[in-house]
């Protein structure tokens, strides 16, 4: 390989670095945080051009200038999704330049990028106009993304990953105690309302309205004893559904800790803790 060659390669792979820092919000000069902050603003000024779209006023007035908008967007988002495909492979995970790039285009957070602008591209390509509404309103997917900028987010997925057997479990749980509560209170109150509970499926209506405590009304007991299983039902729900709230609660403090201690990791001259010294400032023996 000649100079130049090898001059060229490097400032190339030099780049694709540098985009990958910066989409991946690992850039922290003002590049990096005007790409942040304006991609989370096109982010949030898509979510309400969608909801103005709903309001027929708006749409009458100002149509024309909502689809340049969303042509902009559009144009925009997938730009970025194409540049964090091409720069995956700076990721040791994603190195190899086809397959690599393929593994990425699967990860959840690549996918929801995709579905941030396949539903403009399905309307732009002329979808059946009665599946127009829905695909419209799929733009709204695009709130998804901001997973990307928010640790708290990320941390949040992050444990509802670490304890996805425990939810699972939970969520086994209530689909036991939905359809138990759902046939005793059929048993309970089919003879006395047989419109209201015709069946133990129909009756589930009744179960997962109280369970989940909101309990519209629109549906009740009238004998004793599907009184008395409504009041227990009613009561098991509100531990039932505080318990998955409670494992991802347990999770997040968990992770939270651990990255907080990544933090606080000791200096080996003085012993302090290393968090908001700079690089530049000396250590006080």
């Amino acid at each position: 390989m000649t100079g130049s060659s090898a001059t060229r390669a490097g400032s190339y792979g030099r780049l694709k670095n540098r985009v990958h820092l910066v989409l991946s919000g690992g850039a922290a000069d003002h590049v990096g945080r005007i790409v942040s902050f304006g991609l989370i603003g096109l982010i949030l000024l898509n979510v309400l051009a969608v909801m103005a779209e709903s309001m027929a006023e708006i749409k009458s007035s100002y149509g024309n200038w909502l689809i340049w908008f969303e042509a902009i967007s559009v144009a925009v988002f997938v730009m970025e999704y194409m540049l964090r495909i091409w720069s995956s492979t700076v990721n040791p995970l994603y190195s190899h330049r086809v397959t690599g790039r393929i593994r990425f285009v699967l990860t959840p957070m690549a996918l929801i990028d995709l579905l941030a602008v396949l539903p403009s591209v399905l309307f732009w390509a002329g979808v059946d106009l009665r599946f127009l509404r829905v695909v419209r309103m799929a733009r709204l997917i695009r709130l998804g993304k901001l997973g990307r900028y928010s640790n708290a987010l990320q941390f949040m997925w992050l444990a509802v990953r670490s304890r996805r057997d425990e939810l699972v479990m939970a969520l086994m749980l209530m689909v036991l105690i939905l359809v138990l509560a759902s046939s005793l209170m059929y048993m309970a109150e089919n003879e006395r309302q047989p419109e209201a509970f015709s069946s133990i499926p129909a009756t589930m209506w009744w179960g997962i309205m109280t369970l989940t405590t909101v309990g519209y009304g629109d549906v009740y007991p009238v004998t004793a004893l599907g009184k008395l299983t409504a009041a227990v039902i009613a009561v098991v729900g509100i531990g039932l559904f505080a318990l998955p709230a409670g494992i991802v609660g347990s999770a997040f403090i968990e992770l939270r800790g651990r990255e907080m201690a990544k933090h606080q990791e000791a200096c080996p001259h003085c012993g302090k803790p290393l968090i908001g010294y700079s690089d530049s400032e000396d250590c006080k023996k």
